[in-house]
């Protein structure tokens, strides 16, 4: 027992040093935080939200960066080249990077694994919602009524995620769906209100106008259903194996060590599960806050990149 006893405090003597250090470190300069969007759009709103967090919860300097540029394309190639050291990291969607590794990831710099992860802000809730006096209300019924319909119906979109994944459900269904591009979910909204369009897949800014009764949600395009319409099904569950799930993360260069990286991840978790960040986030972006931390963040990657290579896959097929 004697033994054991010694045995137990030598190893907490030789760890305690190594928890001291993650605990205890702190950037010698200024956190840069680079976004790749430009200023004022959804994603450096939530940048300047969780780095004015992470000053106030750890007295770190943290400097927010726009590197606009590819959607995020620009600053990841820079970011790649950064010393691993802590002092940059930075902002990106993967919707638009795996988008880019699909299409041509021989001709960019780096790949998922050339980066370290330290978490996600959140991920958008991405809806099919239609008008609340449409004459369907969930999937099956849209399908039915796209079915009889001589000229199929319309779908309003912003990205070209939401086409690809919306492609095969009218190829499965034998249905025809007219894609009509949409400069940002908001315009999306205003179409289908107006009636210029059946059905929209907006991120976030058309609950609202479904808790308002305007609108009516026919479809969760997430892996699983949203809070504020649990009765609509996803995708997956009516029969449709597709998904698409745009997440905020914030990345840095590979490399970083294991204090540094704690440090981070740990920072990062306070502020976006704060609940002053997680009700700005919602009032200002109606999207919900969450984080998957560093080895959830790289799975979803890893994952995601897998997904729309099947989704590209199947355009290249048709051509």
């Amino acid at each position: 027992m004697k033994k054991a006893l010694t045995f137990f405090t030598l190893a907490c003597l030789m760890l305690m040093p190594l928890m001291a250090q993650a605990q205890e470190w702190s950037p010698k300069h200024p956190v840069k935080l680079q976004i790749g969007f430009g200023a004022g759009g959804s994603t450096d709103i939530m940048g300047r939200l969780i780095a004015a967090k992470i000053e106030e919860n750890t007295g770190w300097n943290v400097v927010v960066e726009n590197k606009p540029g590819g959607g995020g394309i620009a600053m990841l190639s820079t970011l790649m080249r950064q010393k691993p050291d802590g002092q940059t990291i930075g902002l990106g969607v993967n919707m638009p990077v795996l988008l880019n590794l699909a299409h041509r990831g021989d001709k960019l710099p780096f790949k998922i694994d050339s980066f370290d992860y330290i978490g996600t802000i959140l991920r958008g809730e991405i809806a099919m919602v239609a008008r609340s006096d449409a004459p369907f209300n969930n999937l099956e019924e849209l399908l039915s009524f796209a079915a009889e319909s001589k000229d199929g119906i319309t779908v309003a979109f912003d990205a070209k995620p939401q086409q690809m994944v919306m492609e095969p459900v009218a190829e499965q269904a034998g249905v025809k769906f007219k894609f009509v591009t949409h400069k940002s979910g908001a315009e999306q909204i205003q179409s289908v209100l107006g009636g210029h369009t059946t059905i929209a897949l907006p991120a976030g800014g058309h609950i609202k106008y479904v808790k308002s009764g305007d609108l009516k949600m026919i479809a969760s395009l997430s892996k699983d259903r949203h809070s504020y319409a649990p009765d609509a099904k996803t995708l997956i569950e009516s029969g449709y194996n597709f998904s698409l799930e745009p997440y905020f993360y914030i990345a840095a260069p590979k490399g970083l060590p294991t204090e540094i990286k704690d440090a981070l991840a740990k920072a990062l978790d306070d502020a976006v599960n704060s609940d002053s960040v997680k009700e700005a986030l919602f009032n200002t972006l109606t999207a919900t806050a969450r984080n998957l931390g560093p080895e959830g963040t790289l799975e979803m990657l890893q994952q995601g990149e897998i997904d729309i290579l099947a989704l590209v896959n199947k355009d290249k097929e048709k051509e």
